[in-house]
């Protein structure tokens, strides 16, 4: 590139009047990493675009799931069989497959038992089952059915084929008849609650299903350990719950007979519920208390949830349920409705709970994208907090801000990852990280704000960044368990709110946010994927603010140097010298207060910092400054406030 004397020559004049020091970098900062060029590991490709999109041949393959099975309430235990269709949309053939057999993670001799520290937690086990007890697996291809060869290790079931499975449309049954106990503490994913008028379950991870096998690792064979959550692929399930009559059962999907299991009285208050934008009680407590329902025997209930990941549900002679209309924004209707025992009821507590899942869907539908099931079911029972497709199970001794808080922060997982289905069980920050962020707007939101408690680095910052502290990138079974809630959750939640409010601003960010979402939904993105569309989308280089928050464990520490004026004159604008004392970038935000009582601010980029560590920059001042303020929000994690501000000596 030409570069002419008289560009030259301003430059030159323009840096002398400006007086913009470019000094030697603090010891703390390198801006050659910060700003390293070479940010991709690899190019985009037929099956993953460099733009961050699904690329011209992107496959993926496809899970149909049929599930019959029993519930004895007498031994805690389910009994029955699931039938997979699997379809290979892969360009490769398949000699073998992989089921994940999560109920294993129960057994004494499990990886999960093995590998749990002494002093114990939310996700070791606090008793033992036998977990997935098989008693027949069989194959059918080409027409011909046979018993199959298979080999159980830990979570994992390897199955041989009698046959290559064809690529790009190949299709091969499974059936699994099988067993389990439903554990009392499922790592807090699953288990079964003693209440005044019968038990709870909450049941999940509960029949065979097959592992992925996707383009970039081929099949996705990871243990299940507890902490790392799951990676599914998607499909239709039919799945029919034989449970005792009185029982009232909620599960992922639509009910498709209704007329055999419920009551007269209940069809017809279910049918007010659909309509009514407050909530409609379904079954009360009375009901409950004084048994009006007297069918004896057991009931089958037939569910179906097409294209999902997955499916759970919940059952129990002790629920009450009410329900209400969900308003989407396509015009669709949906049904919000809450599953909770006479203990959990109150206007301060569950009771509550329909009228916060209609809010919490309608709104991240209405932001960005609308809903995909035709109901949402909030559980009381034992389990704190776990998310389903359409489903999810709250603690039932939650209440007030924290129902809304967990209750929200469930069902934002419909987005992620039940349709954004990344790999939690490598990146939860893909799912829970996402999550939380989205759970900032809708807080914010809700009922005028009712229960918001903003995010701010100044708060959070010796918690993500202090000792101890690990990198984002790292799978959730290798952090500690004292900062996985702060390295899944809160650290990359904070990060995507300082992207939109101090890097790319709300317009930017949520089209290419939004871009992600509609992108991917249903398919298996990864971290590069996202990062790849947020960049493209927004039109901004971000590889300096990945780096920073998700590849390293980089800490910020900004900093008022000093203040002097042009010609040391406070009329003719003041030089405010900042520093960046450490690794990470951001954009610089400072407050000047003149002793005139003026006050303004400055908003300056990340690249300032390109050039090293420090910069200066001129304030049009027309009297002394009182006070200069780096980051006077107290929005970004900085380290060190002591050197934030500065004052005349």
């Amino acid at each position: 590139m030409r570069i002419s004397k008289f560009f030259l020559l301003h430059a030159c004049i323009l840096i002398s009047c400006l007086h913009t020091l470019m000094a030697q970098t603090p010891g703390g900062y390198d801006q050659h990493a910060a700003f390293n060029p070479l940010f991709y590991t690899h190019n985009g490709n037929e099956y993953r675009s460099a733009g961050g999109a699904p690329g011209p041949k992107y496959w993926q393959n496809r899970a149909d799931y049929t599930i019959n099975v029993t519930l004895d309430t007498t031994r805690h235990r389910i009994s029955g069989s699931v039938l997979i269709t699997y379809t290979n949309n892969s360009p490769d053939t398949l000699s073998f497959l992989w089921l994940q057999l999560d109920q294993n993670i129960y057994r004494a001799d499990s990886r999960s038992v093995a590998t749990a520290v002494v002093t114990g937690g939310r996700f070791n086990n606090r008793s033992v089952t036998q977990g997935f007890e098989i008693s027949k697996v069989s194959i059918t291809q080409a027409g011909k059915s046979r018993e199959a060869r298979y080999r159980v290790n830990d979570t994992r079931m390897k199955l041989e084929l009698p046959q290559a499975l064809k690529a790009q449309g190949g299709t091969v049954q499974v059936k699994v008849d099988y067993a389990f106990e439903i554990p009392l503490y499922g790592t807090d994913r699953l288990g079964r609650l003693p209440t005044r008028y019968g038990w709870i379950y909450e049941v999940a991870q509960w029949y065979p299903r097959m592992a992925v096998y996707d383009d970039v690792l081929g099949w996705n064979t990871a243990p299940y350990l507890g902490a790392a959550e799951f990676y599914l692929e998607y499909g239709n399930i039919s799945y029919n719950i034989t449970a005792p009559a009185g029982m009232i059962i909620a599960g992922s999907g639509e009910l498709l007979n209704p007329a055999q299991v419920l009551t007269a009285d209940q069809i017809s208050r279910l049918g007010r519920a659909r309509v009514s934008d407050h909530t409609v009680m379904i079954r009360d407590s009375t009901e409950i208390i004084t048994r009006t329902d007297a069918r004896n025997g057991q009931l089958t209930w037939r569910f179906s949830c097409k294209n999902t990941r997955d499916v759970a549900w919940a059952a129990s002679h002790a629920f009450i349920w009410d329900a209400a209309r969900i308003n989407l924004p396509g015009g669709k209707k949906a049904l919000a409705q809450s599953v909770y025992p006479v203990e959990s009821a109150g206007h301060t507590a569950w009771s509550r709970s329909t009228e916060y899942v209609k809010n919490a869907i309608e709104l991240y539908s209405e932001k960005w994208l609308e809903y995909t099931y035709p109901v949402a079911t909030n559980v009381a029972g034992i389990v704190s907090g776990m998310e389903y497709p359409g489903i999810v199970f709250c603690s039932a001794r939650s209440a007030g801000n924290g129902l809304w808080g967990v209750t929200d922060h469930e069902f934002g997982h419909n987005w992620f990852p039940m349709i954004v289905g990344s790999n939690e069980r490598k990146y939860a920050w893909m799912d829970e990280g996402f999550n939380t962020f989205i759970n900032q707007l809708n807080s914010k939101a809700f009922n005028k704000g009712e229960y918001y408690q903003p995010l701010t680095g100044g708060r959070l910052a010796t918690n993500l960044f202090g000792p101890g502290s690990e990198g984002i990138l790292n799978i959730p079974d290798v952090i500690q368990a004292r900062q996985l809630g702060n390295l899944a959750y809160l650290k990359p939640g904070l990060a995507l709110m300082l992207l939109r409010d101090y890097v790319l601003g709300p317009e930017r960010f949520d089209e290419a946010f939004r871009a992600y979402i509609h992108r991917w939904a249903f398919k298996h993105p990864t971290p590069w994927d996202f990062f790849r569309t947020m960049e493209n989308v927004s039109g901004e280089d971000l590889s300096w603010f990945w780096r920073g928050w998700f590849l390293n464990t980089w800490k910020l520490d900004q900093a008022v140097k000093e203040v002097k004026y042009q010609d040391n004159d406070p009329a003719k604008g003041a030089l405010i010298t900042i520093e960046n004392l450490d690794q990470m970038v951001m954009p610089a935000i400072i407050a000047m207060k003149e002793s005139n009582g003026k006050t303004d601010t400055v908003r300056l980029p990340a690249e300032i910092w390109q050039r090293g560590g420090t910069w200066t920059f001129r304030y049009p001042s027309t009297t002394p400054l009182s006070q200069v303020l780096i980051d006077p929000d107290q929005a970004f994690p900085d380290m060190n406030r002591h050197n934030n501000e500065w004052r005349p000596q």
